[in-house]
């Protein structure tokens, strides 16, 4: 019985030291935020592309929005 707790607890502090351990979160978190900007630059993209319609009618708004707000 004492070999099977010796273990139990072997490995309960392995599996806690694993827990505690947190630059794979910090890794995955750089490659979100990388993931976002690849995303968001694949839109302004497409937006601006002059072969599509959704991007000329965005165009349209977002120049019609800065006009706005520059009071043209």
């Amino acid at each position: 019985m004492k070999k099977i707790n010796g273990y139990y607890v072997r490995v309960m502090n392995k599996l806690n030291s694993w827990k505690k351990e947190e630059t794979g979160s910090q890794t995955l978190e750089w490659l979100g935020i990388a993931a976002v900007v690849v995303i968001v630059v694949g839109i302004i993209s497409t937006v601006f592309s002059n072969d599509n319609s959704i991007g000329d009618t965005v165009k349209q708004k977002f120049s019609d929005f800065v006009d706005t707000i520059g009071g043209k």
